[in-house]
């Protein structure tokens, strides 16, 4: 699925191995677009049905298997969706540590803790490299 880049905070959203707790989820009730646009989602589903949020602790440290390889992320937003062709479709809303936004299928991840060494070498990576891009 495709990246939503969107500032999440005044500090641009991003986060690091020690403050990625800090993130605020979004559960208990299915995004809407005024959700997204008031940045409070990651991504709001039209022409689903039985749209539902999904039962687990946000936020939550993940490791998102894309196109470009591994990355880290944290997932603020779950929701499981039956789309138009009867499969339910269970969906992330992610944060990456750059303080972009992201939607994940669940199956495209693996959960973890933030003790996870992959997770903080792709946190870390992820946060050297925004610092030498930004400086």
């Amino acid at each position: 699925m495709s990246h939503e880049h969107q500032e999440h905070d005044e500090d641009g959203g991003g986060f690091d191995i020690d403050d990625w707790s800090r993130l605020k989820p979004f559960t208990g009730v299915v995004a809407t677009l005024d959700d997204v646009q008031a940045r409070r989602a990651i991504f709001a589903l039209g022409e689903t049905e039985d749209a539902r949020p999904i039962a687990m602790d946000l936020p939550q440290p993940l490791i998102w298997w894309e196109d470009d390889g591994e990355q880290a992320a944290v997932a603020i937003q779950a929701e499981a969706h039956i789309g138009p062709d009867g499969e339910t479709m269970e969906v992330l809303g992610l944060i990456l540590p750059d303080g972009s936004g992201a939607v994940a299928l669940m199956d495209d991840v693996d959960l973890v803790d933030d003790t996870d060494p992959t997770w903080r070498h792709l946190v870390a990576n992820a946060v050297d490299a925004a610092d030498s891009y930004e400086g």
